[in-house]
């Protein structure tokens, strides 16, 4: 009879602490459980190598120049906004849309300035001069302060177009000083249309796409940081401290979506571990992701049922930016260096899948790609 009570009276105390919050409860994709460690189970980040790059630089090189196909994404206040590409970007009017061309250059900055040696290095220094010459960019700042493109690509082309400046600024090599100068006036720009728009931004955009506000703030932060920017970072570090500070128990469960490249869970830890001292992110991080701390935890990657589809390509995007996010914090705390292993994982996923034909992808994951390996030669 005792023994028949004391399980009745087990069962009742069970049900009555199950936790009905369902955004703190992990997925079948999401391991967090502690488990006995695998001697394996913290490994080196992957890195990019001259092969990779040589393989990675035809991608910007294919696309830079070639202006169909072509998605504008403008606002027409009349048939005199009408105009081809190149004409109303002459520099940025390949890969597809603006923000794929940012990024694409980018690339082609990144990747001669961490390989002196690369094999096409001079086709790729001439399509950055025939692009980013002063006239073109007086001319992309022309579209820019039309009526009514004003919001044209906030904040997502914003970030890569700071993040290439950011890059000519760190390269020490003459070309760089021509196209930084080149770019400057553009870049002011976009720096004041973040310190504009901040402030009327009341919440934050948690999405998986373009508009996704963490990202739009990291890319930024970083640029304020690398050129003492304190207006801009100032404002930035406010809006974030105030977006993110009391977020709890984000549910990484729920993600992907089907058409995610960015985690809204993991763009907001890296935004914060950027804003935060050390102190204050543990506090944090306890709060939002303790699952994070976890010594075996994992995530299933995304993963991508037809590379000729450009929104399910998206996916492979995702799997690199999971894991620039978790490559960033490992580097940063030593506490979370097990999550090499989860971000190695991502990456090797989708890097083989990077360079085909019939690659919908080939426009700007490479871009996604080598800022991910580049995160670990920091």
């Amino acid at each position: 009879m005792y023994r028949i009570f004391f399980l009745i009276s087990l069962l009742v105390v069970l049900g009555c602490n199950t936790n009905n919050d369902t955004s703190k409860q992990p997925s079948e994709d999401v391991k967090t459980e502690e488990q006995p460690l695998q001697e394996n189970s913290i490994e080196e980040p992957l890195q990019l190598t001259l092969k990779q790059a040589n393989t990675l630089v035809e991608l910007p090189l294919a696309c830079l120049q070639t202006e169909y196909p072509n998605k504008l994404g403008q606002t027409l206040g009349g048939k005199e906004n009408i105009g081809e590409p190149h004409v109303l970007h002459p520099t940025f009017y390949g890969c597809f849309d603006w923000h794929s061309s940012v990024h694409g250059h980018w690339s082609l900055v990144k990747l001669l300035k961490t390989f002196p040696d690369l094999e096409k290095k001079e086709e790729a220094k001439t399509k950055l001069l025939q692009n980013m010459s002063k006239k073109n960019i007086e001319e992309e700042i022309k579209y820019f302060e039309g009526k009514h493109n004003k919001s044209y690509e906030r904040t997502y082309g914003w970030a890569w177009l700071l993040k290439l400046a950011e890059e000519l600024h760190t390269w020490d090599d003459p070309l760089a000083r021509e196209l930084e100068e080149n770019l400057q006036p553009l870049t002011t720009l976009i720096v004041q249309r973040y310190i504009d728009f901040l402030p009327k931004l009341k919440y934050p955009i948690r999405v998986g796409e373009h508009t996704n506000t963490a990202f739009g703030l990291s890319f930024a932060l970083d640029y304020a940081n690398t050129l003492g920017d304190q207006k801009l970072k100032n404002s930035i570090e406010t809006r974030a401290r105030e977006f993110y500070t009391n977020d709890q128990g984000c549910p990484i469960g729920w993600e992907p979506s089907g058409y995610d490249f960015l985690s809204p869970c993991f763009e907001e830890i890296d935004v914060m571990r950027r804003v935060l001292n050390k102190e204050e992110f543990d506090r944090w991080i306890s709060d939002f992701m303790p699952q994070l701390k976890v010594k075996n935890f994992t995530i299933k990657v995304g993963e991508v049922s037809d590379r000729t589809d450009g929104k399910l390509v998206h996916l492979d995007g995702l799997n690199f930016s999971r894991a620039w996010v978790l490559y960033g914090l490992a580097k940063q705390y030593k506490e979370y260096e097990h999550l090499f292993s989860v971000a190695n994982t991502h990456v090797n996923y989708s890097l083989p899948n990077l360079v085909g034909d019939s690659y919908e992808g080939g426009h700007w994951l490479g871009s996604f790609a080598i800022y991910t390996l580049d995160v670990n030669t920091k």
